[in-house]
């Protein structure tokens, strides 16, 4: 402003505003600031209750039969009585200035739970496992499956029918699936819901046996465990799939043959529609290799059926993740869980 002020009388107020960026109005302003405004002090309001009579209600509300009581119920038993103090509006912010005013009961509190972030690039590096419940032969009567499957080859490398949830039976699987996937301690981290068998220290100390961490989903969130969710649902919605079982030798028997097909025979999308069982076992390469090959004689054969381009076989997925870290590989490079 001083600038402008030395070059006013020279140039005019508008060009040497200008020159310095400020419109020729913040000159004139800076010339004559407004007189300062003296507000005078707000009036107390004659409805105000007198500082007696604050003491006064504060001495009602004080007293031991009312220690358990809102305003609202104090101020009904008062006006019984034959004695109005204030409103109800005004004994609350009489207690509010006193700071007496709070929630007295218990609350439930909700705990943040961190968003689980996890990438699996290869098989047995992430699993995840849940339970679900399978119909029995009479209502109410239900058999519970225990599924474990490698996210990265969809996989399921380990399964267990039961006729409840029991933390002992998810330890025994969890620990006998690890020995026969061969898991090197640290390699593996395990993904799961908030379920008490999941939670439980049983398969705490199974996981710590061979050191394989725990990772749970947040509360209430479906998305957080979807591999698992998808395999259910590919599960039940087959056309073999029973309204119920008769007993839990049926129900043993019909999930040996749908295993079976599902890590064998099934062409997964989320793999390149590989199976799981070939990827997990490492024979997608020589897989994906021998469809190259094949399209690649059709296209020598008859050229002008592919007007495009050379036919290229789906490559499988670089990664795959759990809600994804922003440190992942691009989006174009992963696959996320599909039926």
């Amino acid at each position: 402003m001083t600038a402008v002020e030395e070059a006013a009388p020279h140039v005019g107020v508008t060009a040497a505003a200008a020159a310095v960026g400020l419109p020729r109005t913040a000159v004139y302003r800076h010339r004559r600031p407004p007189p300062a405004v003296v507000k005078a002090p707000r009036p107390p309001s004659p409805r105000r209750l007198s500082d007696k009579e604050i003491d006064q209600a504060l001495g009602y509300l004080h007293e031991p039969r009312f220690i358990d009581l809102t305003p609202w119920s104090i101020h009904a038993v008062l006006l019984d009585e034959g004695v109005y103090v204030a409103s109800v509006r005004t004994l609350y912010r009489i207690l509010a200035a006193h700071e007496e005013v709070k929630a007295r009961r218990d609350q439930l509190q909700h705990k943040s739970h961190a968003v689980p972030r996890l990438v699996a690039t290869r098989p047995n590096q992430v699993w995840s496992w849940d339970i679900t419940k399978l119909r029995g032969p009479n209502p109410g009567e239900f058999f519970y499956l225990y599924v474990v499957l490698d996210i990265y080859s969809r996989c399921v490398v380990g399964w267990l029918i039961a006729d409840r949830e029991n933390a002992e039976l998810a330890s025994t699987l969890v620990r006998e699936t690890a020995v026969r996937q061969h898991v090197e301690p640290g390699t593996l981290t395990i993904h799961a819901d908030r379920g008490a068998p999941m939670r439980s220290k049983t398969l705490g100390r199974s996981a710590a046996e061979f050191v394989i961490s725990l990772s749970f989903s947040r509360p209430r969130v479906s998305n957080d465990n979807p591999y698992s969710e998808s395999q259910f649902k590919t599960l039940k919605y087959r056309h073999d799939f029973p309204e119920c079982f008769g007993c839990i030798e049926d129900a043993a028997a019909h999930l040996t043959r749908f295993f079976a097909w599902y890590n064998d025979e099934h062409r997964h999308s989320g793999i390149a529609f590989l199976t799981p069982s070939g990827v997990h076992q490492g024979r997608a390469q020589a897989m994906l290799a021998a469809r190259q090959r094949a399209l690649d004689l059709a296209y020598e054969a008859h050229p002008e059926r592919f007007s495009r381009r050379r036919p290229v076989a789906p490559a499988l997925p670089k990664a795959v993740w759990i809600n994804q870290p922003t440190d992942a590989l691009p989006v174009a490079q992963t696959a996320t869980a599909a039926p």
